[in-house]
């Protein structure tokens, strides 16, 4: 359980430091691939020095398959928020957290009381009201919104089951060498795709996501420990909650948004989430 703190602390601070490289108006794409890059350039440095640098089939498939889920759901979050409101997008998004505890509990028998299945319903009610408050915009009107808006809840909740894998797939000790890998595999394919669009390169796209990358290994490497000794039953609704509710704080505290009856409701059913899942 103690895991869980410095996790949703460092995953909340992740987010933060997307959105305001949002406000600034960087280019995700770089931003994102060059996170990623940097991750995995710092913990392989890391790793040659602590003399740690192990490969093997397991860790290139699970590492691999992370980082092509991870860099997939940036892409399809950029393209979807271009074709429908950003509230939908970002509800899809949150509500990912569904796909990696239903497929723990199917794949791997991930254990679930009554009590913790109220607190997940609980937890996805409060995410929909919390997220709600983001924009007006949360109609479709398209199906090719709807099918791109399914599309992120799905290849978002595949990267959490992927995450989880690592546990499964007996990597907990290795979890560096797989983020490793997650990031090398993010940011190369991210690249070539910047590259094949042929979009333009800046330095101070760059410089951001050197930074978020440097924080974001420490994160990851919180996240994979949390996850190695907590059940993603415990962990996905509990940390998807918590960022929310912090968000939603941060963004009334510090940034004066009003947040809506309904975004109040959420975040009262956010902490009853949390401590029925608990």
């Amino acid at each position: 359980m103690t895991w869980l703190i410095p996790a949703i602390i460092l995953s909340f601070g992740f987010a933060q430091l997307f959105k305001a490289s949002q406000r600034r108006g960087e280019y995700a794409p770089v931003v994102v691939s060059a996170n990623y890059i940097t991750l995995s350039l710092a913990l392989g440095i890391y790793l040659t020095f602590a003399d740690q640098l192990a490969f093997s089939p397991a860790i290139f498939k699970v590492g691999a398959s992370i980082g092509i889920t991870f860099i997939a759901s940036m892409l399809t979050m950029t393209y979807a928020l271009t074709i429908s409101g950003a509230a939908p997008v970002i509800t899809a998004f949150r509500l990912s957290l569904l796909v990696p505890v239903a497929l723990g509990i199917w794949i791997w028998d991930e254990p679930i009381t009554a009590t913790q299945l109220i607190g997940i319903a609980c937890a996805v009610t409060a995410l929909a009201l919390m997220t709600r408050n983001k924009s007006s915009a949360h109609h479709l009107h398209r199906s090719k919104a709807f099918l791109i808006i399914l599309a992120v809840f799905l290849i978002q909740g595949l990267g959490g089951t992927c995450l989880r894998w690592v546990h499964y797939a007996d990597l907990d000790p290795y979890r560096l060498n797989v983020l490793m890998i997650v990031g090398a595999t993010a940011g190369l394919l991210g690249f070539s795709l910047i590259l094949l669009r042929r979009k333009p390169i800046h330095k101070k796209d760059m410089y951001v996501g050197i930074s978020i990358g440097l924080y974001n290994a420490i994160t990851l490497s919180v996240i994979l420990t949390a996850l190695s000794v907590v059940p993603g039953t415990l962990y996905f609704p509990v940390v998807g909650c918590s960022v929310v509710l912090l968000d939603n704080l941060f963004t009334h505290i510090f940034w004066k948004e009003h947040l809506s009856r309904p975004a109040i409701a959420g975040v009262a059913m956010a902490v009853l989430a949390i401590v029925l899942v608990m």
